[in-house]
């Protein structure tokens, strides 16, 4: 049984903010430079994906066992969003027709669809690399506890969020009780090899508790890295830092708190030009639920949609398109960039 402490999601509260239209509205309201003429005084306009696509990430639903504090998803459990079947088929099929070498499998927690496992021994056996974006707490659930196991059979890489080693500043992100439900998790990761020298890879992701830019990423690892294993005695492969997405309930957060417009000039003072190259749009094609294409994960939540479904769109129509870009985006580029 869970001891994590659940809020509910802004769709179950009728939130202003919880529809797409309604954040966009009110980052533009926010009065920053327009991010494409960001781009152009650097030379960068337009933004465009690169020739092929390395990576499919699919949102396989909404649904998840927490509701933290600063989910760009709005996902919870009671989230009824899920990718049917057909979906399903039509982005193995696209995996095998574009020789996409990377499946990124995210949610909500994307090991609560039903054909989970499906989903990862089919990418498998098309011979690509899979990644699942763990939140960790699901496999303390009973129907789940297989998990740790059933991913290294798999050779799967792990990316989970932790959002700091000390319990205070993750219980006040993710919900209280999730912290000591992650380590638990964690040394279950690193029971069946994860983290360890030749296993598979244990990756966590760190992102800021308040409205501030991350650390420098290698300056946390370091400090991770010795804090978790001389306290927890956990080791990991990477740690990765995530800049907050200012859409959902962080932007929610950021409103109620008054600092939506300081936390926004921060993000446009810390534009660095330098993160444009490697901005995970340019190769990545993001998939929703219900198949529709976005550029990336964050563009899906916002539903600026790419103008094909899943069932129709070719590599012809992917390669150097034009990226859609707006205010959330200076995110992705501030300071070192988010990964």
């Amino acid at each position: 049984m869970s001891n994590i402490r659940l809020i509910p999601t802004l769709q179950r509260r009728n939130h202003p903010l919880a529809t797409a239209a309604a954040q966009r509205r009110r980052l533009a309201e926010v009065p920053i430079p327009r991010f494409g003429i960001k781009l152009s005084e650097v030379g960068a306009a337009p933004l465009r994906a690169a020739e092929r696509i390395e990576v499919l990430q699919i949102n396989v639903g909404r649904r998840c066992n927490q509701t933290c504090l600063h989910c760009h998803v709005d996902a919870g459990p009671d989230r009824t969003e899920v990718m049917p079947t057909t979906v399903v088929d039509a982005c193995l099929n696209l995996l095998a027709t574009a020789a996409i070498p990377t499946l990124d499998i995210t949610g909500g927690a994307p090991e609560l669809h039903p054909d989970f496992d499906s989903i990862v021994r089919r990418a498998r056996a098309l011979g690509c690399h899979v990644i699942d974006r763990c939140n960790l707490t699901i496999t303390g659930l009973p129907n789940y506890a297989y998990l740790p196991e059933f991913l290294a059979e798999h050779q799967v890489e792990v990316i989970a969020s932790l959002p700091h080693y000390e319990l205070d500043a993750t219980d006040n992100q993710r919900g209280a009780g999730v912290f000591a439900e992650s380590l638990a998790a964690l040394k279950r990761f690193n029971a069946v090899g994860y983290g360890q020298p030749g296993g598979p890879a244990l990756n966590l992701i760190t992102n800021p508790v308040g409205a501030c830019l991350p650390s420098p990423q290698a300056q946390l690892e370091a400090e991770w890295r010795r804090e978790l294993l001389e306290r927890y005695g956990i080791s990991f492969t990477r740690l990765y830092t995530l800049t907050n997405m200012p859409i959902s309930r962080y932007l929610d957060h950021l409103v109620a708190t008054g600092e939506l417009e300081a936390y926004m000039q921060l993000l446009v003072e810390a534009f660095n030009p330098s993160t444009v190259a490697g901005l995970m749009c340019r190769t990545t094609l993001s998939v929703g639920w219900d198949g529709q294409l976005y550029d990336c994960d964050f563009n899906q939540m916002l539903a600026m949609a790419l103008p094909q479904s899943i069932f129709e769109v070719t590599p012809a129509d992917l390669a150097e398109r034009t990226i859609r870009v707006a205010a959330h985006c200076y995110a992705c580029t501030a300071a070192s960039g988010s990964t």
